[in-house]
């Protein structure tokens, strides 16, 4: 008996290249006893509408887009507490989560994947009472991935994020902001901030630290203090594109909870899309709260 699966897609990520696989990966899944349904999105936040609307009615939902799209979806079922898998057919221009759990570029592998049965369990962020799927970021470089263009990340890919982010060096933005974790409390001036539960972020591998699974309850937290000379940034720098964390100037932990407050209001970003502006965030890692086919 054919179970029902709703296949949501983002007709405009990475290049557009669904449209070229679309017979095959229906095709795919029609041999694999599933009856589609396809959605394509029409706007921001459309696919967490559609799961919400209608996702009780299937027995697993299938994404295609990028990793911004997987984000809407998991919201959805976190809305919902609507305990469905789904798959993940990577498109768009960077896929970091696709990459951490090892899913395949190949849109037909992938799509094998999705509609096979080896489920994973992953941890899933709540922030406040929104959802992430593997980071939630502040300050520098965070706008890069929500104002950089479709048209010119379809041109230059990754190449493009770095375009626009380049864009942002003469200006050092900082937050003052007091972090509360695990019974310990600090304030300091901060440049830029990320809660990860991902093997890279914007296509950087190992930006994230070392030991990090995917599945462990505790999430990754970088925080990048402001420099106060030249020879301050090219120590951060440094530590940065060599992946070696032995600098005072960023502080790096491990925790399930975290509070981040500020006086001001501080703009963040959720899987590469504007999470909004907020006074306090309360982080907390949903332990293997997702199940993703891989």
């Amino acid at each position: 008996m054919s179970q029902k699966l709703l296949f949501i897609i983002n007709p405009h990520s990475g290049k557009g290249q669904i449209k070229n696989h679309l017979v095959d990966i229906v095709d795919i899944m029609v041999k694999a006893h599933f009856e589609v349904t396809i959605y394509t999105t029409q706007d921001r936040a459309d696919a967490t509408r559609k799961v919400v609307e209608d996702g009780a009615g299937f027995d697993r939902i299938v994404c295609s887009g990028g990793d911004g799209t997987l984000d809407e979806v998991m919201t959805g079922l976190m809305e919902t507490d609507l305990q469905i898998p789904i798959g993940y057919i990577p498109a768009g221009s960077t896929n970091d989560f696709a990459n951490s759990l090892g899913i395949s570029k190949d849109m037909l592998k992938s799509a094998e994947a999705a509609v096979g049965d080896h489920l994973f369990r992953c941890d899933v962020g709540a922030f406040n009472s929104d959802t992430f799927v593997y980071v939630a970021a502040f300050g520098m470089f965070t706008e890069v991935s929500y104002k950089t263009s479709q048209q010119l990340k379809n041109i230059f890919g990754h190449l493009a994020y770095i375009m626009e982010g380049v864009k942002q060096l003469h200006d050092f933005t900082s937050y003052n902001v007091q972090v509360e974790h695990d019974g310990e409390v600090f304030q300091d001036e901060f440049i830029y901030g990320m809660i990860t539960n991902s093997l890279s972020v914007g296509g950087f591998k190992g930006m994230t630290g070392n030991d990090v699974k995917l599945d462990d309850g505790v999430f990754e937290v970088s925080l990048i203090k402001k420099p106060k000379n030249p020879i301050e940034l090219n120590e951060i720098l440094a530590c940065l594109t060599n992946m070696i964390d032995d600098t005072d100037l960023i502080y790096s932990f491990k925790t399930d909870e975290v509070r981040i407050t500020s006086k001001s209001k501080v703009a963040w970003t959720l899987d590469g899309e504007f999470g909004g502006e907020h006074e306090e965030v309360i982080i907390r890692n949903l332990k293997r709260k997702a199940a993703i086919f891989c």
